[in-house]
């Protein structure tokens, strides 16, 4: 009698070795392990491993100090496995890993993967399906390969700040590291695409995602915009869309709100809404281009019936028919109720103390729950996957002695 398989998280027969630091590239590989990956973070014992590690200004006791907030909110669901790969006898440890690894991953500056054997031509010999995946800022080729570089420095040249705040405004970031986020996105991507690739064909290869083009790419329309017809997008007053109207903040009793009618069936619904029916057939108003034509007046219009109730009024009005968001705080954001009674916070168990705090996995599976295991110590997982490699007690207590592991 045939029995049905039992799937479990889609990622688990995937092994990922992540030598890794900061945001970006433990952004995406986080993502790897919330879908079932067993991601081994490679770290520097000498040099205290991720320097996240350090990264304030806050912290929890844990088993080796202070451990920074920061780094777990970047690293769960990992192991930690510390190894010298500048030394001989590290890369042949590190080499050990790799013919058990379907991925090698690094978020390093372009030119260090090479330098520290992180490469396909590198590691073909180790693992012919070995996938390695490099995150970098500016590529590993080219003018700046050497360059270091971070979100921030991304926004400022790929355009964002001349897109962020009110037209009267000085340029201004994005409020977030969503360069760094989006770029390790983009790593798991390749990392995925990269693993279905070998397992077709038998090879692996380098694949490459860098801050910058990524930066670059999410410039999106505007860009497009710019290389066909010569127009220069710019700031718009209240975060308002270029082209579709109405789409931005609007006055409320108490505040504001934002509302989104980003298709024409919107438009009417909205008008049935707040008691204007008429509106919706008015010439003036009736397409996208004649909202643009008159969205000065569009937005007097609204702002003058929407300012009649408050920001939670509307939002049960609109509930299901008018897409609109309240304009929140961090601190209300997450305490909202759709967040806090739906499973998007979670607390991460630590061992002897109590649990870290954060925001839940945006990836679901339908047959297992993601796993819930805090971000790992210092080579805290190193012994047990020695162990695993076949290494002896002997060999581990050398490799200590000689500062490898």
């Amino acid at each position: 009698m045939s029995t049905e398989p039992k799937p479990g998280l889609p990622l688990e027969s995937v092994r990922v070795l992540a030598v890794e630091q900061y945001g970006a590239g433990p952004f995406g590989t986080m993502a790897l392990a919330d879908l079932g990956a067993d991601v081994v973070k490679i770290e520097d014992r000498k040099s205290g491993g991720d320097f996240a590690r350090g990264i304030g200004p806050y912290f929890l006791p844990g088993d080796d100090g202070e451990e920074s907030e920061f780094f777990h909110s970047y690293n769960r669901n990992k192991r930690s496995f510390t190894v010298d790969l500048t030394t001989e006898a590290g890369q042949q440890v590190f080499h050990d890993l790799v013919k058990t690894a379907d991925v090698v991953a690094s978020n390093l500056r372009g030119d260090v993967p090479e330098k520290l054997g992180l490469t396909y031509e590198a590691l073909k010999g180790v693992n012919r399906k070995i996938v390695c995946a490099h995150l970098s800022a500016y590529g590993r080729t080219g003018p700046r390969a050497d360059w270091p570089g971070f979100d921030y420095l991304m926004q400022s040249e790929a355009g964002y700040f001349s897109l962020t705040g009110e037209p009267d405004g000085p340029p201004t970031r994005m409020g977030l590291s969503i360069v760094d986020q989006m770029t390790g996105l983009g790593l798991a991507y390749i990392i995925a695409a990269g693993v279905v690739g070998a397992r077709a064909s038998g090879a692996g290869q380098d694949l490459d995602v860098s801050l910058f083009d990524v930066a670059l790419s999410n410039l999106g329309y505007p860009a497009t915009w710019y290389l066909n017809e010569g127009h220069v997008q710019t700031r718009l007053p209240r975060s308002g869309h270029p082209s579709l109207t109405p789409c931005q903040l609007y006055l409320t009793r108490d505040g504001s709100i934002f509302i989104m009618c980003n298709k024409e069936k919107f438009w009417p619904n909205l008008c049935r809404a707040i008691g204007r029916n008429e509106w919706s057939e008015d010439p003036r108003f009736k397409t996208f281009t004649e909202r643009l034509e008159n969205r000065a007046l569009v937005q007097e219009l609204l702002d003058e019936v929407l300012s009649e109730k408050t920001t939670a009024e509307w939002l049960a009005i609109f509930s299901g028919s008018v897409p609109a968001a309240p304009v929140l705080s961090v601190e209300e954001a997450l305490d909202n109720p759709f967040v806090r009674d739906h499973g998007r916070v979670v607390d991460l168990e630590r061992d002897g103390f109590d649990p870290v705090t954060v925001v839940a996995t945006a990836y679901r599976s339908s047959v297992a729950p993601a796993p819930r295991r805090a971000a790992p110590g210092l080579g805290q997982h190193t012994e047990t996957i020695l162990t695993e490699l076949g290494y002896d007690q002997a060999q581990i207590a050398e490799l200590k002695r000689h500062g490898v592991i």
